[in-house]
C-alpha cells in the first residue's frame, strides 16, 4: 500500500528538491526501512495514521540491529522528508517526526593527511601503466580541488577550463560552481588524455567523461576507494582513509595556511559555513601542536 506514496515521493525529492540519484536512494531506502519495521511489528498502517511512538520504537529497532549513530541520524533526516512532502500532499494532518529526537552525535573530526604523506601516494603511482597515468591525475585533481568523489567520477572534459585555470563540477543538488585547479593537476590530465585516454573504445554517453575505466566507462565511487587504499598501502601511509580524506586535507591544508573560511566553503561546495567551520577546529589542533613542540615557554 505504501507504493504509491513512495513513487510520489521520489518524484517530488527529483523534481522538487533536486536531489542526486544516490540521495534519492538513499531516502527511499529510510522510508523501506520504516515499512518493514512496521510491518514486522504488526502495524503496517498508512502514512496518516503512523505514530511518534511508531517511530521511537522504529529507532529502538534500528539501535538493536547495530546501525550506527550516524546512520541513524541520516535516517531519521530522510524519514522527516517523507513526511514533509506527506503534509504538502495532504496525505498527513500531522508530522509525526516532528518531535522525534536524534540521537546524540559525538562531532568526530575527519582524518587528515600530511602534505608529506600525499607526496608519498602520488609518488607511489606507477607511470609506466595506462592506469597509473590516468591513476596520478586522479590524484593531483583531488588534492588540488577538494572534489567530492561523486564530482570526480561526472568532471566532465566540457568543464576543464585549462587557459583560465578552472574546472566546472556539479554538487550536491545539481547546483554547479567553478574550482581553482593546480597546473600540476592540468598537467597529468592532459599526459592522461592524450596518452592513454585517446587509445580508449568509450561508450555512448560517456564522451564528456574526464576519467574511463579501460571499458570506456566512467569510474565508479568504490574504484576510486579502491586505488586510493592501494596507493596508501604502497606508500606505507598506515592511517584508515578514503576518497574524502583528500578533501578534508584540501580543506584543512588552505585553513592551515591562512584562507579566508568563506572561500574554502566556495570552493567545496558547502551551502552553510557551519559545515566548513570544522576545519577551523582542526585549525585549532594543529596551532596548538604547533605551540608545544616550538615555543620553549609553553606548558602543556
Amino acid at each position: 500500500m505504501w507504493q504509491s506514496y513512495k513513487k510520489g515521493f521520489k518524484a517530488w525529492l527529483q523534481l522538487e528538491q533536486s536531489l542526486s540519484e544516490n540521495s534519492v536512494d538513499a531516502y527511499l531506502h529510510d522510508v523501506d526501512m520504516l515499512t518493514q519495521y512496521l510491518a514486522s511489528s504488526g502495524r503496517l498502517v498508512n502514512p496518516s495514521e503512523v505514530i511518534l511512538a511508531d517511530l521511537q520504537h522504529f529507532l529502538k529497532w534500528i539501535t538493536e540491529l547495530g546501525i550506527s549513530v550516524t546512520s541513524q541520524a541520516r535516517i531519521i533526516s530522510g524519514l522527516r522528508s517523507f513526511f514533509r512532502f506527506c503534509l504538502l500532499e495532504q496525505i498527513c494532518t500531522v508530522n509525526p517526526s516532528e518531535l522525534l529526537e536524534a540521537p546524540k552525535m559525538r562531532r568526530k573530526l575527519p582524518e587528515v593527511l600530511a602534505f608529506s604523506e600525499i607526496e608519498q601516494m602520488i609518488n607511489a603511482v606507477d607511470l609506466s601503466t595506462p592506469e597509473g597515468t590516468r591513476n596520478r591525475a586522479i590524484l593531483e585533481t583531488m588534492y588540488s580541488c577538494g572534489l567530492r568523489v561523486s564530482e570526480l567520477v561526472n568532471l566532465k572534459l566540457s568543464g576543464l577550463y585549462a587557459d583560465l585555470g578552472f574546472v566546472r563540477v556539479t554538487g550536491k543538488g545539481d547546483k554547479e560552481r567553478l574550482v581553482p585547479i593546480g597546473s600540476d593537476a592540468l598537467k597529468y590530465i592532459k599526459l592522461y588524455r592524450e596518452g592513454t585516454r585517446v587509445h580508449i573504445p568509450i561508450k555512448k554517453g560517456e564522451d564528456d567523461i574526464v576519467f574511463l575505466n579501460r571499458n570506456g566507462k566512467r569510474l565508479s565511487r568504490v574504484m576510486i576507494f579502491y586505488i586510493i587504499k592501494d596507493l596508501a598501502l604502497k606508500a606505507g601511509v598506515t592511517k584508515n582513509i578514503s576518497p574524502h580524506t583528500f578533501r578534508h586535507s584540501f580543506a584543512t591544508h588552505l585553513v592551515e595556511g591562512g584562507a579566508d573560511l568563506r572561500a574554502v566553503q566556495e570552493m567545496l561546495g558547502h551551502e552553510s559555513i557551519t559545515t566548513t567551520e570544522i576545519y577551523t577546529h582542526l585549525d585549532r589542533e594543529f596551532l596548538r601542536e604547533t605551540l608545544e613542540r616550538f615555543h620553549p615557554g609553553f606548558t602543556r
